[in-house]
């Protein structure tokens, strides 16, 4: 069965290769007849002016490979055209009955101690965080503080921060402690430092979402 392209360069993308020419040049040498190995992997990347491992070439095979499987085994599913697209998306599991009324759920925090180091209490589930947070053993400001300066210790080699709103985090944190501390609590994410995608639109800062694939 030829290799669709568009699925192919679904998985390219996927790679964060669409940039670049590889996917191209593989393409072109798969329907050339070439089977897909890592000798193949590795002439085109050749062209395309990028270098892999060999062991990142042979996970590219194996992946596309199991793909290729995918897309037979869809092929295989009977679909005439008279079949109309699904326009309406039914949550419920094998038939149950939705709950009826306006009854709704409430949760309370599992009680928790707050451990001695700020190793353990940055590993810490969100649940337990709130717990810690409504019973005042530990502030907003502090956990803002104790994440910040994590991200930044070990972001150089994450990479997984693009923007610190770091004011705005404090300014937060200062606000939802005078809410807790005056007994006011929102909700089991009250004071909970969390971070955003950058697709969050948020004033005053950038919104630099989008890859170059």
């Amino acid at each position: 069965m030829p290799l669709d392209r568009r699925l192919f360069l679904q998985y390219c993308s996927a790679l964060g290769l669409t940039g670049t020419l590889f996917p191209g040049v593989l393409y072109a040498k798969i329907e050339e007849g070439e089977p897909i190995t890592p000798e193949t992997i590795a002439c085109a990347e050749r062209i395309a002016g990028l270098s892999f491992t060999e062991e990142q070439r042979q996970m590219m095979v194996e992946d596309l490979t199991e793909r290729l499987k995918d897309y037979e085994a869809m092929r295989q599913v009977p679909l005439p055209n008279d079949v109309i697209p699904a326009f309406v998306f039914d949550p419920t599991i094998g038939g149950e009955p939705i709950p009826e009324g306006t009854a709704g759920m409430r949760w309370e925090p599992r009680p928790v101690e707050r451990p001695r180091s700020d190793e353990d209490l940055a590993f810490m589930t969100v649940a337990e965080l709130s717990y810690l947070l409504k019973t005042r053993q530990v502030r907003s400001v502090e956990l803002t503080e104790l994440y910040l300066a994590r991200l930044k210790r070990y972001d150089p080699v994450l990479k997984a921060v693009i923007t610190y709103t770091e004011e705005r985090a404090m300014a937060q944190a200062r606000q939802a402690d005078e809410e807790l501390d005056a007994g006011h609590w929102r909700g089991p994410l009250h004071g909970v430092p969390y971070g955003a995608k950058d697709l969050l639109a948020v004033p005053g800062y950038r919104t630099t979402w989008g890859a170059k694939p």
